[in-house]
C-alpha cells in the first residue's frame, strides 16, 4: 500500500496517536522533522503551528498539508510519526515499508539559516539545558531585544517549546542571528561534554531498573481501576481532563493549565520549593489525573526529563508501622530493584532533580503535617509519617520534585509554606461531560439520549460536574433513561441510582429482573456493607482486612456485589486481600443507608453525627479508637474526619426527605424513620441559626454583611438533599443581611442548586456576593430561582460567557429587585454587550453594571451605548481592561451626555488615545451628575489631557478624573496637576 493511502486510511487513527498524549510535544517533534527534511516550508509551518488553537485542528490540518504534497511527503510524515512515538501510542498504526526510513538531515549548507532547518531536532533535543546561555549571548550582541527574550521564555512554554520558539526567533532575525546562535552552541557542546558523559554513564548503572519501574508503572496506570468493581475501563479510552487553575488569584483572570503546566514554571510561587500540591472536592478526579501522569511518563511521551519516578499511596503509607529509611520507603513501596540497590539509591541522591516522588490522597493519611522534627539523612530510618513530611518541605532529599494530592481541608498552613504551587481540579467543564459521556458509551445514539436527558434536567447536569458523580449517570444510563417519576436531582438520588444499578446487574445474572421492592430484597448486604462503612468512618479506615469484614458479617455474596473492590497493594495479617469501597462517597453512603435503617442507631446518634460535622477542622485528626457496634450504641461518640462526616450527613438528609420515604419504608419502622427525619431538621435548622446569630452588627455608615463560615454551603446542601420547601424557608426566615458573601467557597454549580433552593425564600432581598468560585455557566441557570431575591450580583472570576449573561438577562429583566452586577474577569465577548443593551432599555431601575476585564471591543461599546442612550438609572459603568478604544470611548461619550444619573465610569486600560478623550471631554461638559471619570493606562497624550481641562473648567460636579499611566511625560504630569487639581496622575 503507498503512503498516501497509509495515511488517508490511517487518518482516525494518526490524530488520535498524535493527540491522546496529553502533550503537544509528539506533534511538534513531527514538524521539526518534516521541516528538517524540507517537506515543509517556513509558511507551511506556521499555517498549521497556530498555538490559540486546539491540538487537533493543528493535527489535521498538518495531516491534509502533507496529503496534498503526494507520496514523498506523506512517506516521510509516517517515517517521523513512527519516530517519534512510543511503541505503546502507535500499536494501532500500520508503516508498512516507511517504517524503516531513516530521517536525516539534508546534508551540509552553506547558509546558516538552512542549517538551522536541518539540523532543527537535534538542536531541540541538545539545547535545552542552554537557553539562559542563549538569550544572554543574543541580548549582548544586539541580535535579540529583551522583549524577544521575555517572549521565548514564558512560562507557559516547556524547555523544548523554548528551544522551537528561540529558533524560529533567531530565523526571523537573520544570518548573523543564526550564526551567534550556532557558535555559541559549538562552545558549549565541547565544554559541557565530559560533564555530560559522566551523567549518561550514571544514567546507564539505572536503565535496568527505569525499564522495570516503567513496566511496574503501566501495569498498574493501564486501567481506571477507582471506579473498576463493574468493569475495568482503559484509562486512554476514558480519560477526560478536568479543568485545572491556579490556587492563587493575584488579582488577574484564572489561568487555566494543562496536565504538562502542573510541573512546569507558571503558577510558581515559591521557587526554594519542590512540592506541587493538586486539591480539588471527593470525586473531582484528582487520583485518576495522577494516574494519567504515571501512565503518560511511563510510555515515555511525558516528563521526558525525569529518569525515575516513585508513586506513594497515602492510604497505604497508613498501614506502615515499620520505622524505614528513605531507600527502604522507595523500594519496598514503589518497585524492588533486581541488583544494584546501592548504586541506584546513591544514582538517585547524586541526581534528585532526575526523580519524581507522587503522594495521592493526603487526606487520608492518618497524621497531620507537622515541621517540627527533622530528618535529613536518607539512609537512617525513621517513621514513615516522619519521612513524608520531611520530603514535602525538603528537607529530605531536596531537589526532588514532589506532587501530591488531597482535598483542600487536609492541608493546612504548616505546610502551605512549603508548596512551589497549588494547583484547582475543578472537575469537568460542560464540554468535558460531553466527552466523557461518549467515551464512556461506544453506541452514540445512547451517548445521545443520557445527554439529552441531562441538558433537560439542569440540576442533573450541574452534578455530572464532579467526574465520580458523572461516572455514576453514565453506568446508570437505563436506570436514568427509565425514571418514571423525574430524573435525579440530587447527590443522594444519583446514589441511590447506582445502589439501584449494581443490584439489577447482579439479578440479570442470578434471577432475572429486579421487582420494585430491591432494597427489602438485598436488605442485608446494605446493612452488612453499612456497618463496615460506618466503623471505616468513625476510625477514618478505608481498607478492610478479612477481619473486618467477618466483624461486620460481610459475606462472599456481598463483597461480588461490586461495591467492594479488592486494594491493590494491600493484604491482611494471613495474607489474604483487603477490600476498599469503590470510593470514599460511597463509603459514606452506606454509612448513611446504615444510620437511617438500622434499629439498633439511638437518637443521639444523629445529634452527633451532624455535631461532629459541624466542627471545622484544618487537618486530619490523629485516631486509632477501638471500637465495636455490638456493644451499647448510645455512647457512639463519631471522631472520623470532618469533611467525610459532612458527606454522610448530607446523604443522611437526603435519604430522610420526604422523596424517598414510601420506598424506605419498606425496610425500616415507620415512627423510627419519623423520629429520625425530625432529629435532622432540628439539627440542620439549629444550625443555620446559630450561622446567623454570629453575624457581627455592622459598623456605623455600613451595610449588614454575612461572610458564610466553612459550615454554611454544608448546611444548605444538607436542606437541599432533604428537598422539604418548609424546612428552607424555616432556614432564612431569619435572616436579615443586605450582603451574602460567599467569596472563594469553592462554589459549582452543585452549590448554586442548593442555594438557590434554599435562597428563593428570602424575606428581604439581598447582595449575592460569589466572587472567585467555579459558577460558570450552568451554574448560573441553576441560580435563577433566586434572583428575584437578589439586588446586586457579583460573579467575579467565575468562567462565565455570553451564554450565561443571556441567561441571566431573560430572567433579570422581570426581577423588580434586581439591580446591580458585576461581571470582572469571565468570558463575555461583544455578544453579551447586546443583551446588556436590551437589560439597560427594559428594566429603569437598573442601577450598576460592572464588566472590567473582559474582552469588549469597540463594536461591543457601540451596542451597548444603544441601551445606555435609553437607560433613565444607570448610575455606575465599569469597563476597566476590555478593549474599546477610541471608536467605543466616543460611542459611550456620545451616548451618555443626555444622561441624569450617571456617578461614576471607568475606561481604565482601553487602548483610549486623544480622540477618544476628546469625546470624553464633551461629556464632562455636559454631564451634571458625573463625580469620577477613571481613565487610568490609557494612550492618552497632552493633547487629550488639555481637551478633558478645558471641559473641567465648565462642570464643577466632577471630583475626579484619573489619568495614570498614559503617553505624559513627568514634565506634562507635573505642569497640568498645576493647571486642575482634580486630575490625578
Amino acid at each position: 500500500m503507498s503512503a498516501l493511502q497509509l495515511v488517508l486510511k490511517q487518518r482516525p487513527a494518526l490524530l488520535r496517536a498524535l493527540c491522546c498524549g496529553g502533550t503537544s510535544e509528539p506533534f511538534e517533534c513531527v514538524l521539526d522533522l518534516l521541516l528538517s527534511r524540507g517537506i515543509l516550508v517556513w509558511e507551511d509551518y506556521q499555517s498549521v503551528q497556530i498555538p490559540t488553537r486546539p491540538l487537533t485542528s493543528n493535527v489535521r490540518d498538518l495531516l491534509d498539508l502533507v496529503y496534498t504534497k503526494g507520496e514523498e511527503a506523506c512517506s516521510l510524515l509516517l517515517a517521523a510519526v513512527g519516530q517519534v512515538l512510543p511503541e505503546a501510542q502507535k500499536a494501532d498504526l500500520s508503516f508498512g515499508k516507511f517504517s524503516s526510513m531513516i530521517l536525516d538531515s539534508r546534508g551540509p549548507s552553506t547558509r546558516s539559516i538552512q542549517t538551522l532547518l536541518a539540523d532543527r531536532p537535534a538542536l531541540v533535543q541538545n539545547c535545552r539545558e542552554h537557553i539562559d546561555g542563549a538569550l544572554e549571548v543574543l541580548l549582548e550582541t544586539g541580535c535579540l531585544s529583551t522583549k524577544d527574550c521575555d517572549e521565548i521564555q514564558l512560562p507557559v512554554y516547556t524547555p523544548s517549546q523554548q528551544v522551537r520558539r528561540l529558533l524560529d526567533q533567531v530565523a526571523f532575525k537573520g544570518e548573523h542571528a543564526v550564526q551567534t546562535l550556532l557558535q555559541y552552541l559549538d562552545q558549549v557542546q565541547v565544554t559541557s561534554g565530559a560533564s555530560q558523559k559522566k551523567e549518561k554513564q550514571l544514567s546507564a548503572e539505572c536503565l535496568q531498573y527505569q525499564k522495570k519501574l516503567q513496566s511496574s508503572i503501566l501495569a498498574q496506570s493501564h486501567f481506571l481501576s477507582t471506579y473498576g468493581g463493574t468493569g475495568r475501563f482503559s484509562l486512554d479510552d476514558i480519560y477526560t481532563d478536568g479543568l485545572l487553575e491556579l490556587a492563587q488569584d493575584c488579582g488577574k483572570s484564572p489561568v487555566t493549565l494543562s496536565l504538562e503546566d502542573v510541573l512546569g514554571l507558571v503558577g510558581t510561587l515559591n521557587e526554594e520549593a519542590d512540592t506541587v500540591l493538586i486539591s480539588g472536592k471527593a470525586g473531582s478526579g484528582k487520583s485518576t489525573l495522577l494516574q494519567r501522569l504515571h501512565l503518560l511518563w511511563a510510555r515515555g511521551t511525558f516528563l521526558t526529563d525525569i529518569l525515575l519516578v516513585f508513586p506513594f499511596s497515602c492510604r497505604k503509607l497508613n498501614t506502615e508501622r515499620r520505622k524505614l529509611s528513605l531507600k527502604e520507603l522507595l523500594f519496598l513501596h514503589c518497585c524492588w530493584p533486581d541488583c544494584g540497590q546501592d548504586q541506584i539509591f546513591q544514582f538517585i541522591l547524586d541526581h534528585p532533580n532526575l526523580v519524581l516522588f507522587t503522594f495521592d490522597g493526603l487526606d487520608e493519611f492518618k497524621h497531620s503535617f507537622s515541621d517540627e522534627e527533622r530528618h535529613c539523612c536518607p539512609t537512617q530510618p525513621a517513621s514513615v509519617h516522619m519521612l513524608l513530611f520531611n520530603l514535602l518541605q525538603g528537607s529530605l532529599m531536596k531537589g526532588v520534585r514532589k506532587v501530591v494530592t488531597s482535598r483542600t481541608w487536609a492541608v493546612g498552613p504548616a505546610l502551605m509554606r512549603y508548596l512551589r504551587k497549588e494547583v484547582l481540579l475543578k472537575g469537568f467543564s460542560p464540554r468535558g461531560i460531553e466527552c466523557f459521556v461518549r467515551k464512556h458509551h461506544n453506541d452514540p445514539s445512547m451517548a445521545d439520549r443520557v445527554l439529552e436527558s441531562l441538558q433537560s434536567n439542569t440540576a442533573l447536569l450541574g452534578l455530572c460536574h464532579v467526574p465520580v458523580l458523572c461516572w455514576i449517570v453514565s453506568k446508570c444510563s437505563k436506570e436514568l433513561l427509565d425514571c418514571d417519576k423525574g430524573s435525579p436531582q440530587t447527590i443522594t438520588d444519583v446514589y441511590l441510582m447506582i445502589l439501584q444499578h449494581f443490584f439489577h446487574r447482579q439479578n440479570l445474572q442470578v434471577q432475572g429482573t429486579l421487582r420494585a421492592g430491591w432494597l427489602k430484597e438485598h436488605f442485608d448486604t446494605v446493612m452488612h456493607l453499612g456497618q463496615l462503612a460506618l466503623e471505616g468512618l468513625e476510625t477514618s479506615c478505608y481498607v478492610f482486612s478479612g477481619a473486618d469484614l467477618q466483624r461486620s458479617k460481610v459475606t462472599q455474596k456481598d463483597v461480588s456485589m461490586g461495591f467492594l473492590i479488592v486494594s491493590e497493594g494491600f493484604t491482611d495479617a494471613s495474607n489474604c486481600n483487603c477490600y476498599e469501597f469503590l470510593h470514599i462517597t460511597l463509603q459514606c453512603f452506606f454509612a448513611a443507608l446504615y444510620i437511617v435503617l438500622s434499629d439498633s442507631i439511638d437518637k443521639s446518634t444523629i445529634l452527633k453525627l451532624f455535631q461532629s460535622s459541624c466542627k471545622q477542622e484544618s487537618s486530619l485528626r490523629k485516631v486509632c479508637l477501638k471500637h465495636c457496634l455490638e456493644s451499647s450504641l448510645e455512647n457512639r461518640t463519631l471522631t472520623g474526619e470532618t469533611p467525610n462526616l459532612q458527606i454522610t450527613a448530607k446523604f443522611v438528609s437526603g435519604l430522610l426527605s420526604h422523596h424517598h420515604r414510601d420506598f424506605l419504608l419498606q425496610s425500616c419502622v415507620p415512627q423510627t424513620f419519623e423520629w429520625k427525619t425530625k432529629q435532622v431538621t432540628k439539627c440542620l435548622s439549629k444550625g443555620i441559626q446559630k450561622h446567623f446569630k454570629s453575624i457581627p452588627k455592622p459598623v456605623e455608615g455600613e451595610k449588614k454583611s454575612m461572610h458564610a463560615m466553612p459550615g454554611f454551603m454544608w448546611l444548605i446542601k444538607c436542606i437541599y438533599e432533604m428537598q422539604e420547601s418548609s424546612i428552607a424557608k424555616g432556614a432564612v426566615a431569619k435572616l436579615e443581611v443586605e450582603h451574602l458573601k460567599l467569596t472563594y467557597c469553592n462554589i459549582g454549580p452543585v452549590e448554586c442548586t442548593a442555594l438557590a433552593y434554599v435562597l428563593q425564600h428570602l424575606r428581604t432581598p439581598v447582595g449575592f456576593q460569589l466572587d472567585y468560585n467555579s459558577v460558570g455557566d450552568v451554574g448560573v441557570e441553576q441560580l435563577l430561582p433566586c434572583l428575584h431575591t437578589c439586588h446586586s450580583l457579583y460573579l467575579r472570576n467565575n468562567n462565565i460567557s455570553d451564554e450565561g449573561v443571556r441567561k441571566i438577562v431573560e430572567r433579570g429583566i422581570h426581577c423588580d429587585n434586581f439591580k446591580k452586577i458585576a461581571l470582572f474577569n469571565n468570558r463575555l465577548t461583544d455578544v453579551s454587550t447586546q443583551y446588556f443593551a436590551h437589560l439597560l432599555k427594559t428594566k429603569q431601575n437598573f442601577l450598576s453594571l460592572r464588566l472590567g476585564n473582559n474582552s469588549i471591543t469597540s463594536e461591543g461599546a457601540e451596542q451597548l451605548a444603544e441601551g445606555l442612550r435609553n437607560s433613565q438609572s444607570l448610575q455606575y459603568l465599569g469597563l476597566w481592561g476590555n478593549e474599546i478604544e477610541d471608536k467605543g470611548a466616543e460611542a459611550l461619550a456620545n451616548a451618555l451626555q443626555d444622561s441624569t444619573t450617571l456617578l461614576w465610569l471607568s475606561l481604565v486600560d482601553n487602548g483610549v488615545g486623544n480622540a477618544g478623550a476628546r469625546a470624553l471631554a464633551e461629556l464632562v461638559k455636559k454631564t451634571r451628575t458625573l463625580e469620577e471619570l477613571w481613565l487610568s493606562k490609557n494612550r492618552i497624550g497632552r493633547d487629550g489631557v488639555d481637551c478633558l481641562i478645558h471641559a473641567l473648567k465648565m462642570n464643577s460636579s466632577i471630583k475626579s478624573v484619573w489619568l495614570r499611566g498614559n503617553n505624559l511625560s513627568p514634565e506634562d504630569v507635573e505642569e497640568l496637576t498645576k493647571q486642575e487639581s482634580r486630575l490625578t496622575f
